[in-house]
């Protein structure tokens, strides 16, 4: 009779640790986040010659100011000091030179 419930004990036992060995553990999701500084532009969108400006990042043309209007689009950046010039022809509009740190989203207004 103590071999049987001994055996049955051990049985349990088996079966609950083979049962335990079965659960899938909850597994953990992470994502990266892009943490680069981003720059955009404050203009008035309805003036054609604000659109169509070009905007110069350290000296290399980084497209049309109208592709980077504060709420709709952003310019991401390395972290650190950098040059800011918008150009509609032959007129600068804007030049600021500027830090610019991870995580900082950095509006410029241009008038």
């Amino acid at each position: 009779m103590v071999i049987k419930k001994l055996a049955a004990a051990s049985l349990l036992c088996g079966v609950l640790a083979g049962l335990a060995g079965c659960v899938q553990y909850p597994t953990e999701r992470q994502s990266v986040v892009d943490l680069r500084p981003q720059i955009s532009f404050r203009f008035d969108p309805a003036d054609a010659r604000m659109t169509q400006a070009r905007v110069v990042v350290d000296g290399l043309d980084a497209g049309r100011m109208a592709d980077f209007l504060d709420g709709a689009g952003s310019l991401r950046i390395l972290s650190g000091t950098h040059t800011v010039q918008v150009i509609s022809g032959s007129e600068v509009l804007l030049s600021e030179r500027a830090y610019i740190g991870d995580g900082v989203a950095r509006p410029f207004i241009v008038k």
